[in-house]
Protein backbone atom coordinates (compact mmCIF):
# COMPACT_ATOMS: atom_id res chain seq x y z
CA UNK A 1 0.00 0.00 0.00
CA UNK A 2 3.10 2.19 0.29
CA UNK A 3 4.02 3.16 -2.94
CA UNK A 4 0.45 3.27 -4.02
CA UNK A 5 0.00 6.12 -1.31
CA UNK A 6 2.62 7.78 -2.60
CA UNK A 7 1.43 7.62 -6.42
CA UNK A 8 -2.19 8.68 -5.41
CA UNK A 9 -0.15 11.42 -3.28
CA UNK A 10 0.64 12.76 -6.68
CA UNK A 11 -2.00 12.02 -8.62
CA UNK A 12 -4.50 14.25 -6.33
CA UNK A 13 -1.60 16.73 -5.85
CA UNK A 14 -1.88 17.23 -9.76
CA UNK A 15 -5.33 17.47 -10.23
CA UNK A 16 -5.28 20.04 -7.29
CA UNK A 17 -2.19 22.24 -8.90
CA UNK A 18 -4.83 21.55 -12.58
CA UNK A 19 -7.64 23.51 -11.41
CA UNK A 20 -5.71 26.02 -9.63
CA UNK A 21 -5.21 27.72 -12.45
CA UNK A 22 -8.46 28.21 -13.67
CA UNK A 23 -9.51 29.83 -10.39
CA UNK A 24 -5.94 31.92 -10.47
CA UNK A 25 -7.43 33.55 -13.78
CA UNK A 26 -10.73 34.05 -12.15
CA UNK A 27 -9.89 35.44 -8.80
CA UNK A 28 -7.16 37.84 -10.67
CA UNK A 29 -9.60 38.77 -13.53
CA UNK A 30 -12.00 40.52 -10.69
CA UNK A 31 -11.34 40.22 -7.02
CA UNK A 32 -7.70 40.79 -6.35
CA UNK A 33 -4.28 41.51 -7.27
CA UNK A 34 -1.40 38.88 -7.60
CA UNK A 35 0.92 40.51 -4.82
CA UNK A 36 -2.34 40.39 -3.15
CA UNK A 37 -2.97 36.96 -2.82
CA UNK A 38 0.57 35.99 -3.29
CA UNK A 39 0.84 37.54 0.67
CA UNK A 40 -2.30 35.40 1.71
CA UNK A 41 -0.76 31.95 0.16
CA UNK A 42 2.54 32.63 2.55
CA UNK A 43 0.72 33.67 5.19
CA UNK A 44 -1.62 30.60 5.11
CA UNK A 45 1.13 27.83 4.41
CA UNK A 46 3.52 29.41 7.59
CA UNK A 47 0.20 29.46 10.18
CA UNK A 48 -0.27 25.63 8.74
CA UNK A 49 3.12 24.10 8.37
CA UNK A 50 5.38 25.91 10.52
CA UNK A 51 3.73 24.93 14.08
CA UNK A 52 3.50 21.42 13.01
CA UNK A 53 6.84 21.72 11.90
CA UNK A 54 8.59 23.15 14.76
CA UNK A 55 7.29 20.09 17.06
CA UNK A 56 9.18 17.66 15.06
CA UNK A 57 12.37 17.00 16.47
CA UNK A 58 14.74 16.77 13.59
CA UNK A 59 13.76 20.76 12.93
CA UNK A 60 15.87 21.51 15.09
CA UNK A 61 18.80 19.48 14.24
CA UNK A 62 18.87 21.27 10.52
CA UNK A 63 22.83 21.27 9.50
CA UNK A 64 24.11 24.64 8.04
CA UNK A 65 24.72 23.23 4.64
CA UNK A 66 20.85 21.84 4.81
CA UNK A 67 19.78 25.44 5.85
CA UNK A 68 21.44 26.82 2.69
CA UNK A 69 19.74 24.30 0.55
CA UNK A 70 15.99 25.32 2.04
CA UNK A 71 16.85 28.66 1.44
CA UNK A 72 17.62 28.23 -2.47
CA UNK A 73 14.51 25.86 -2.04
CA UNK A 74 12.46 29.01 -0.54
CA UNK A 75 13.20 31.58 -3.14
CA UNK A 76 12.83 29.36 -6.08
CA UNK A 77 9.34 27.95 -4.74
CA UNK A 78 7.99 31.04 -3.34
CA UNK A 79 9.11 33.69 -5.35
CA UNK A 80 10.11 31.24 -8.55
CA UNK A 81 7.47 29.26 -8.41
CA UNK A 82 4.13 31.78 -6.91
CA UNK A 83 4.79 35.13 -7.19
CA UNK A 84 6.15 34.25 -11.03
CA UNK A 85 3.19 31.51 -11.65
CA UNK A 86 0.54 34.42 -10.08
CA UNK A 87 2.09 36.87 -12.18
CA UNK A 88 1.92 35.26 -15.28
CA UNK A 89 -2.01 33.99 -14.72
CA UNK A 90 -2.58 38.13 -14.70
CA UNK A 91 -2.08 37.77 -18.17
CA UNK A 92 -2.58 34.41 -20.11
CA UNK A 93 -5.63 31.83 -19.81
CA UNK A 94 -5.62 28.47 -17.30
CA UNK A 95 -5.14 26.06 -21.05
CA UNK A 96 -1.99 27.54 -22.02
CA UNK A 97 -0.61 28.39 -18.06
CA UNK A 98 -1.30 24.49 -17.53
CA UNK A 99 0.06 23.14 -20.85
CA UNK A 100 3.35 24.67 -20.49
CA UNK A 101 3.36 23.34 -16.97
CA UNK A 102 4.47 20.34 -18.23
CA UNK A 103 7.68 20.91 -19.39
CA UNK A 104 8.76 20.89 -16.13
CA UNK A 105 10.63 17.65 -16.36
CA UNK A 106 12.85 19.16 -19.56
CA UNK A 107 14.13 21.52 -16.74
CA UNK A 108 14.36 19.01 -14.04
CA UNK A 109 16.80 16.95 -16.70
CA UNK A 110 19.11 20.23 -17.49
CA UNK A 111 19.37 21.02 -13.32
CA UNK A 112 20.18 17.17 -13.09
CA UNK A 113 22.54 17.43 -15.54
CA UNK A 114 23.76 20.42 -14.25
CA UNK A 115 23.98 19.62 -10.31
CA UNK A 116 24.98 15.63 -10.57
CA UNK A 117 26.42 15.83 -13.50
CA UNK A 118 24.47 13.62 -15.15
CA UNK A 119 25.84 12.03 -18.16
CA UNK A 120 23.68 12.96 -21.53
CA UNK A 121 21.93 10.59 -24.03
CA UNK A 122 20.53 11.07 -27.46
CA UNK A 123 16.84 10.65 -26.19
CA UNK A 124 17.89 13.07 -23.20
CA UNK A 125 19.27 15.84 -25.87
CA UNK A 126 16.30 15.30 -28.13
CA UNK A 127 13.46 15.42 -25.41
CA UNK A 128 14.39 18.37 -24.00
CA UNK A 129 14.61 19.88 -27.56
CA UNK A 130 11.18 18.94 -28.60
CA UNK A 131 9.61 19.74 -25.61
CA UNK A 132 11.14 23.21 -25.50
CA UNK A 133 10.19 23.75 -29.07
CA UNK A 134 6.22 23.07 -27.66
CA UNK A 135 6.77 25.79 -25.28
CA UNK A 136 7.73 28.09 -28.03
CA UNK A 137 5.23 27.07 -29.67
CA UNK A 138 2.62 28.73 -27.56
CA UNK A 139 5.10 31.65 -26.16
CA UNK A 140 5.41 33.42 -29.81
CA UNK A 141 1.83 32.01 -31.18
CA UNK A 142 0.54 35.02 -28.59
CA UNK A 143 2.87 37.64 -29.78
CA UNK A 144 6.76 38.34 -29.78
CA UNK A 145 6.62 40.70 -26.90
CA UNK A 146 7.88 38.08 -24.19
CA UNK A 147 9.52 41.17 -22.07
CA UNK A 148 7.80 43.95 -20.61
CA UNK A 149 4.09 44.70 -19.79
CA UNK A 150 2.42 42.96 -22.52
CA UNK A 151 -0.41 40.00 -23.15
CA UNK A 152 -0.10 36.58 -23.37
CA UNK A 153 2.97 35.65 -24.38
CA UNK A 154 4.47 37.97 -21.88
CA UNK A 155 2.21 36.36 -19.02
CA UNK A 156 3.53 32.54 -20.80
CA UNK A 157 7.13 33.55 -20.30
CA UNK A 158 6.55 34.30 -16.37
CA UNK A 159 4.71 31.09 -16.57
CA UNK A 160 8.15 29.45 -17.59
CA UNK A 161 10.43 30.98 -15.61
CA UNK A 162 7.65 29.74 -12.89
CA UNK A 163 7.86 25.93 -13.73
CA UNK A 164 12.02 26.42 -14.22
CA UNK A 165 12.36 27.33 -10.97
CA UNK A 166 9.67 24.53 -9.41
CA UNK A 167 11.32 21.99 -11.66
CA UNK A 168 15.19 22.97 -10.25
CA UNK A 169 13.75 23.17 -7.02
CA UNK A 170 12.55 19.52 -7.31
CA UNK A 171 16.15 18.18 -8.17
CA UNK A 172 18.12 20.39 -5.38
CA UNK A 173 15.83 19.29 -2.36
CA UNK A 174 15.36 15.80 -2.99
CA UNK A 175 18.09 14.53 -0.51
CA UNK A 176 17.26 17.00 2.17
CA UNK A 177 13.17 15.56 1.80
CA UNK A 178 14.67 12.55 2.46
CA UNK A 179 16.98 13.46 5.90
CA UNK A 180 14.24 15.25 7.88
CA UNK A 181 11.01 14.60 6.12
CA UNK A 182 8.63 16.99 3.85
CA UNK A 183 6.96 18.91 6.55
CA UNK A 184 10.02 20.00 8.28
CA UNK A 185 11.25 21.03 5.24
CA UNK A 186 8.24 23.06 4.49
CA UNK A 187 8.10 24.31 7.34
CA UNK A 188 11.60 25.83 7.57
CA UNK A 189 11.02 27.35 3.71
CA UNK A 190 7.64 28.93 4.56
CA UNK A 191 9.52 30.49 7.25
CA UNK A 192 12.24 31.80 4.94
CA UNK A 193 9.19 32.51 2.16
CA UNK A 194 7.46 34.69 5.33
CA UNK A 195 10.61 36.26 6.34
CA UNK A 196 12.21 37.61 2.68
CA UNK A 197 8.59 38.72 1.97
CA UNK A 198 7.70 40.52 4.96
CA UNK A 199 8.05 43.97 3.28
CA UNK A 200 4.88 42.84 0.97
CA UNK A 201 3.22 41.41 4.17
CA UNK A 202 3.28 44.47 5.88
CA UNK A 203 2.23 46.40 3.01
CA UNK A 204 -0.48 44.69 0.91
CA UNK A 205 -2.33 42.02 3.88
CA UNK A 206 -3.74 45.09 5.65
CA UNK A 207 -5.42 46.78 2.09
CA UNK A 208 -7.31 43.41 0.98
CA UNK A 209 -11.04 43.76 1.91
CA UNK A 210 -12.24 40.18 1.91
CA UNK A 211 -15.92 41.95 2.65
CA UNK A 212 -16.19 42.84 -0.55
CA UNK A 213 -15.67 40.12 -2.15
CA UNK A 214 -18.33 37.55 -3.72
CA UNK A 215 -19.56 34.15 -2.22
CA UNK A 216 -18.14 32.72 -5.29
CA UNK A 217 -14.71 34.47 -4.79
CA UNK A 218 -14.70 34.01 -0.79
CA UNK A 219 -14.84 29.96 -2.12
CA UNK A 220 -12.03 30.51 -4.75
CA UNK A 221 -9.82 32.34 -2.27
CA UNK A 222 -10.28 29.64 0.32
CA UNK A 223 -9.71 26.66 -2.66
CA UNK A 224 -6.67 28.35 -3.66
CA UNK A 225 -5.23 29.18 -0.28
CA UNK A 226 -5.90 25.16 1.29
CA UNK A 227 -6.41 23.72 -1.91
CA UNK A 228 -4.71 24.73 -4.56
CA UNK A 229 -1.43 25.79 -2.16
CA UNK A 230 -0.87 24.57 1.16
CA UNK A 231 -1.99 21.04 0.21
CA UNK A 232 -0.93 20.19 -3.00
CA UNK A 233 2.58 21.09 -2.13
CA UNK A 234 2.64 18.80 0.65
CA UNK A 235 1.35 15.70 -1.28
CA UNK A 236 4.15 16.72 -4.07
CA UNK A 237 6.66 16.85 -1.81
CA UNK A 238 5.04 13.65 -0.41
CA UNK A 239 5.29 11.92 -3.60
CA UNK A 240 8.84 13.06 -4.38
CA UNK A 241 10.22 11.96 -1.52
CA UNK A 242 9.31 8.26 -1.72
CA UNK A 243 9.21 8.25 -5.80
CA UNK A 244 10.87 8.62 -8.69
CA UNK A 245 11.38 11.47 -10.87
CA UNK A 246 9.30 9.47 -14.29
CA UNK A 247 6.41 9.37 -11.86
CA UNK A 248 6.59 13.00 -11.45
CA UNK A 249 6.79 13.64 -14.82
CA UNK A 250 4.17 11.47 -16.03
CA UNK A 251 1.24 12.65 -13.62
CA UNK A 252 2.15 16.24 -14.74
CA UNK A 253 0.06 15.93 -17.40
CA UNK A 254 -3.32 15.56 -15.27
CA UNK A 255 -2.61 19.01 -14.43
CA UNK A 256 -3.73 20.76 -18.66
CA UNK A 257 -6.47 17.95 -18.65
CA UNK A 258 -8.12 19.19 -15.78
CA UNK A 259 -7.33 22.95 -16.11
CA UNK A 260 -8.17 22.95 -19.91
CA UNK A 261 -12.00 21.14 -19.21
CA UNK A 262 -12.50 24.21 -16.16
CA UNK A 263 -11.07 26.76 -18.16
CA UNK A 264 -13.62 25.19 -21.41
CA UNK A 265 -17.07 25.21 -19.01
CA UNK A 266 -16.39 28.37 -17.42
CA UNK A 267 -15.98 30.41 -20.38
CA UNK A 268 -12.23 31.57 -19.88
CA UNK A 269 -10.43 30.01 -22.99
CA UNK A 270 -10.89 28.13 -25.85
CA UNK A 271 -8.47 25.23 -27.26
CA UNK A 272 -6.93 26.62 -30.52
CA UNK A 273 -4.45 25.24 -33.09
CA UNK A 274 -1.75 26.31 -30.62
CA UNK A 275 -2.48 24.57 -27.73
CA UNK A 276 -2.94 21.40 -29.70
CA UNK A 277 0.40 21.43 -31.22
CA UNK A 278 2.40 23.10 -28.38
CA UNK A 279 0.83 19.89 -25.68
CA UNK A 280 1.70 17.17 -28.32
CA UNK A 281 5.22 18.67 -28.95
CA UNK A 282 5.43 18.98 -25.11
CA UNK A 283 4.30 15.64 -24.49
CA UNK A 284 6.56 13.99 -27.04
CA UNK A 285 9.64 15.83 -25.76
CA UNK A 286 8.92 14.26 -22.29
CA UNK A 287 8.14 11.08 -23.47
CA UNK A 288 11.42 11.06 -24.63
CA UNK A 289 13.12 12.00 -21.55
CA UNK A 290 10.98 9.70 -19.39
CA UNK A 291 11.84 6.63 -21.74
CA UNK A 292 16.09 7.57 -21.68
CA UNK A 293 15.36 7.85 -17.88
CA UNK A 294 13.66 3.89 -17.54
CA UNK A 295 16.43 3.31 -19.93
CA UNK A 296 19.71 4.46 -17.73
CA UNK A 297 17.89 2.56 -14.64
CA UNK A 298 17.51 -0.64 -16.45
CA UNK A 299 19.89 -3.46 -15.69
CA UNK A 300 21.14 -3.61 -18.97
CA UNK A 301 21.81 -0.43 -19.03
CA UNK A 302 24.51 -0.65 -16.06
CA UNK A 303 26.26 -3.54 -17.21
CA UNK A 304 26.41 -2.01 -20.70
CA UNK A 305 28.16 1.22 -18.53
CA UNK A 306 30.64 -1.13 -16.83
Amino acid sequence: MGPLRYNIALVVANILFGASFSVYVSLLDTALGFGELFVMQIVCSAVIFVPIAVCNPRFWRLSLEDFGTIFIVALLVVFGWWYMLLWGASYTNPIDASTLSTVGPAFTLLAAMAVRSQGVERNDVAGVVVALSGAAVLLFDRGSRLFGEGGEGYGNALVVCAVMSIAINTVIIAPVLRRYGTVVVMGWYYIIGAVLALPLVVELLPTIDIAHLTPLERGELVYILLFGTALPMYLLYVGSEHLTAVHTALYRYLQPVVATTLAVVRGQSNIDRANVVGAALIFLGILFVVLSTLAKSSPRHARQRR
